[in-house]
């Protein structure tokens, strides 16, 4: 069609380019012709009538509008108009004489006409001019459609021609490739990579379809690999996922999604004007458990008491792990007290009968506190610290029982945090000071002291050991605490060795805290260097369950004091819930036996045999022997008679300064000379 277009367009220039050369050709002729004709009549006066009869003549020529004949001054002789055009009332174009002195000689186009102006006479015998005036748009319009009418017949022929000819082709050469195209957009609407094409065709098409196939073909078993790899993604974020918010060991959400949740409820509640709770608790003995079974009994036990605990809760309490052997609830939706009530009193009571974990039955319990969202002011770490802090009362005051937050607490908990603070500027400021109590033989004789810490804050008071050392535990102080001991009984070695005798041994606490760290041993050794000690003077005691919850790291440090030549006292033997096998198994070289059970040596029969016990055995392992506590001749005679190498207690003398140490033996060397020769 665009080509039959531009060939009509050329056509049509062309036809309107020849009809204006043939109508300018004819009007010259014309224009020449009556020029001539009108000399003879112009050489002698005018004949108006032959001028007419020579202008009427113009009538045979349709498209002539008019005529004027001028002489040579451009006066107007005579004019013609052509009827058809007079009758049709066509306007005719006039020009005025100014218009027609710039008309060139000959044919001209003016407008939408042809313009002769023709000379009439040779120039040098000039007898005017001759104007014609040709219709030219008009009639070449009817000619231009002439042509047109006559030629579309044909051209209709040939377009109708041209395009089934093209739609043959275009079904013949690309009804494989539309098919092809359509079998695309089925596989991208379907996204069903196993279809395949069975399009026909030849060449390039075929060897296309071919490809595509083999395309198919590889993205199909690229989206199965895909979809497997998928598949194990997908299990493993949902396994991660659940890694990140849930115990691995007791499905229990952790600490992280427990945090989450706490603070979407926190918020909600608030905004609602609703309470919430939670509850803070650990098993009682757990470390014991762990010590004594060993850890996968421990791990069973979390199982077991993680169940059972979970049975005793509501729906919609939310239970989690902490970590270790730390366990919180959170009871949303504003409970009240007589229902947090209920839930401890059930949790405390399940959790003392006995869990039956492979063969061995484990006695444990919780000491649960309880705080509400409006005690915290809804503030999210207050809200769990105060849990924490009444969990804290509760083991404070027996264990086994439920304590909920009080504002009383937190002025304890403000005294603990005080005490916290203050212990590295009060040795620094020698607050701290230590105290010394007598170790005997049989005899009575001193052969060793005890080196005890002691504090007097100025602005606390005195503080006492029971109350500060685990207070340094907790907070990570006791090793300096420790440190700064070892260095101040290091300084008074050579005044209690005046006291007694060089033999005397003074014995210096140990926590597990120094135990399990390897920089402690360290120190050690720097110090007995700095002070130019005899490490055979130091004795270091440590208590059997700090022993028992560092093994290995114990057993390792033994070695190294040993190494040393201190000697190593296990302190308060027989507290423990641990087998005595061990016993056989670590280098120490000194038992002390605890004074709970001198307490009621002679007034207690199972006591006593117990005490009777731990000296036999103590006998067969070839270790020392040193109970304390004693503070009676009862006690004492009682031990004297087994075998007891030391003894320690009241009876003896109270822990006293250094000074006072100093001058009770010299009122005794005053009482005594002997002595001082001695």
């Amino acid at each position: 069609m665009a080509v039959i277009a531009g060939v009509m367009y050329l056509t049509i220039e062309e036809h309107n380019q020849l009809y204006k050369e043939s109508v300018v050709q004819n009007l010259t002729g014309l224009s020449e012709n009556m020029s001539d004709e009108l000399v003879s009549i112009l050489s002698s006066d005018p004949d108006i009538f032959k001028l007419n009869t020579t202008l009427l003549k113009l009538d045979r020529y349709e498209d002539v509008q008019y005529a004027n004949i001028y002489d040579e001054g451009w006066a107007t002789l005579q004019s013609y108009v052509n009827p058809q055009f007079a009758s049709q009332q066509k306007i005719l174009i006039t020009y005025s004489e100014e218009q027609i002195h710039r008309f060139p000689l000959g044919v001209s186009v003016q407008g939408d006409v042809l313009v002769s102006v023709h000379r009439i006479g040779e120039e040098a015998f000039l007898q005017g001019y001759l104007l014609i005036v040709h219709a030219f748009k008009g009639p070449l319009s009817e000619s231009r459609l002439s042509l047109f009418r006559s030629a579309a017949p044909l051209v209709m022929l040939v377009l109708l021609s041209a395009i089934a000819l093209s739609l043959w082709t275009y079904r013949l050469l690309l009804n494989p490739l539309l098919d092809l195209s359509k079998f695309t957009i089925r596989v991208e609407k379907t996204n069903d990579y196993g279809l395949r094409s069975d399009v026909k065709g030849q060449g390039e098409v075929a060897q296309l379809t071919q490809n595509i196939n083999g395309m198919l073909n590889t993205i199909e078993q690229q989206v199965r690999r895909n979809k497997t790899f998928t598949d194990r993604l997908l299990e493993q974020q949902t396994s991660m996922e659940r890694l990140a918010n849930y115990d691995s060991l007791t499905g229990l959400p952790n600490r992280q999604f427990f945090m989450k949740t706490l603070r979407y409820e926190v918020v909600r509640a608030k905004r609602n004007s609703e309470d919430m709770a939670i509850m803070f608790f650990d098993l009682d003995g757990f470390k014991t458990v762990n010590d004594a079974l060993g850890h996968e009994v421990g791990d069973l036990l979390l199982i077991e008491a993680s169940k059972k605990i979970k049975s005793y809760l509501r729906d919609g309490d939310f239970f989690a792990r902490l970590g270790g052997d730390e366990f919180l609830i959170l009871l949303p939706n504003d409970p009240e007290k007589n229902v947090l009530t209920q839930i401890a009193s059930r949790i405390i009571e399940g959790m003392r009968e006995p869990f039956q974990i492979s063969e061995w039955q484990v006695q444990t319990g919780v000491s649960i506190g309880i705080a509400n969202a409006s005690d915290a002011y809804f503030d999210l770490n207050q809200f769990i610290s105060y849990a924490d802090i009444a969990m804290y009362r509760s083991k404070k005051n027996g264990r086994g029982q439920y304590t909920f937050f009080e504002e009383s607490m937190l002025e304890d908990n403000k005294r603990k945090l005080l005490i916290a603070n203050a212990i590295i500027s009060s040795l620094k400021q020698e607050h701290f000071f230590v105290m010394y109590q007598s170790k005997v033989d049989v005899s009575g004789s001193v052969v060793g002291f005890e080196a005890l810490v002691r504090w007097q804050h100025p602005d606390l008071g005195p503080i006492y050991p029971d109350e500060f050392i685990p207070i340094a535990e907790r907070s990570g102080k006791i090793s300096s605490l420790t440190q700064w001991v070892i260095s101040r009984v290091l300084q008074d070695l050579p005044a209690l060795k005046g006291i007694g005798c060089e033999s005397i041994i003074t014995s210096i606490n140990l926590s597990a805290h120094d135990i399990k760290d390897p920089t402690f041993i360290h120190f050690v050794k720097s110090a007995f260097e700095e002070h130019g000690a005899t490490p055979k003077c130091l004795e270091f005691e440590v208590t059997e369950s700090a022993y028992l919850e560092n093994l290995e790291t114990a057993n390792l440090f033994f070695n190294e004091i040993a190494r040393m030549g201190s000697s190593i006292a296990l302190d308060d033997f027989g507290t423990g819930y641990s087998s005595l096998a061990y016993l056989t198994q670590i280098n120490i070289n000194t038992l002390k036996i605890d004074k709970s059970f001198v307490e009621y040596v002679g007034v207690s029969d199972k006591n006593t045999v117990i005490t009777e016990t731990i000296i036999d055995m103590a006998r067969h392992l070839d270790l020392k022997i040193c109970a304390e506590g004693v503070e009676n001749d009862i006690q004492h005679q009682f031990l004297a008679s087994k075998g007891c190498d030391q003894l320690q207690g009241y009876l003896f003398g109270k822990p006293e300064r250094l000074e006072t140490l100093i001058q009770v033996q010299r009122k005794s060397l005053e009482v005594n000379p002997e002595l001082l020769h001695h």
